[in-house]
């Protein structure tokens, strides 16, 4: 897969669509690579008239893990996920993020709003002080030592999925099963996840300056997320002027596939009413 150069970095990316399609900007969550957005879903969105990215941010993945390279920030991800728009000659792009993508979604929309068409917020939230913490259950899996062979990682991962589902989806051994087997033999990377969740910790409460953002926003969350509880959600679309905040039912800390379609469809539709060509 190509690698583009963004903020002294080199970032792993893929794409999906025409070329020539509105561009629209997938950004993952904590520890996660780029391959957490399933390629069915990618190329549902592209079905829809966009031009997919998704791509593997800094310490994960593909992309520059930073070990020795000192802290760094969320701004400093917001920054990258600008740059590789930039790297690709892409002046502005329909913007999604899940998880801590969401919180990255949402300063590259505060940060750089000339490279933002819309914004798309999933399972996210302010952070801050004003971030509603996870359960004691979801802690646990957040916290979870990292193993130390192959199969004790793939079977964490395992554990972490059926842990954070909603009661609405029903776990799919196989299906999940095989992501997490791709994942960690595509790379393995736990001191990454360390420092991406101490950039979270040190990130400020974005509520404030979010609500200024004068940008076409959707805010996706699901009622039974006991990582991100939707109250978190509900914060930032209350901030936001305008936002439209979308609550599924039965839907945990994931995107499963059963929502796909009603994902999709609210993505689209919000970039429909802000640039009426998509």
């Amino acid at each position: 897969m190509p690698r583009a150069e963004s903020n002294g970095i080199e970032l792993e990316y893929e794409t999906f669509g025409e070329r020539g399609a509105a561009s629209l900007l997938l950004i993952g969550g904590l520890g996660t690579q780029m391959i957490s957005w399933d390629e069915a879903f990618c190329e549902l969105l592209a079905s829809r008239g966009f031009w997919v990215i998704r791509f593997d941010n800094r310490d994960a993945g593909l992309s520059t893990w930073m070990d020795g390279g000192g802290a760094y920030g969320l701004d400093d991800m917001a920054a990258d996920a600008a740059g590789l728009l930039d790297a690709l000659g892409v002046p502005a792009a329909h913007v999604v993020g899940a998880s801590m993508g969401g919180f990255i979604a949402q300063l590259v929309a505060l940060n750089h709003p000339e490279h933002v068409l819309t914004l798309t917020s999933i399972m996210s939230g302010p952070n801050g002080k004003d971030q509603v913490q996870p359960t004691p259950e979801a802690t646990a899996v957040l916290l979870a030592p990292a193993p130390g062979t192959r199969e004790e990682r793939i079977e964490l991962g395992v554990w972490a999925k059926q842990k954070l589902l909603g009661p609405a989806d029903p776990y799919d051994d196989a299906y999940e099963r095989s992501r997490v087997v791709r994942a960690v033999d595509r790379a393995y990377h736990p001191a990454g996840f360390v420092r991406q969740l101490q950039a979270i910790a040190a990130s400020p409460s974005r509520l404030e300056r979010l609500r200024s953002l004068g940008i076409p926003t959707l805010v996706i969350h699901g009622d039974a997320d006991i990582l991100v509880p939707v109250e978190n959600g509900r914060r930032v679309a209350a901030a936001i002027p305008g936002s439209r905040l979308l609550e599924i039912e039965g839907m945990g800390h994931d995107i499963p596939r059963r929502v796909w379609p009603q994902v999709v469809d609210a993505i689209a539709q919000l970039a429909r009413e802000a640039s009426p060509a998509c």
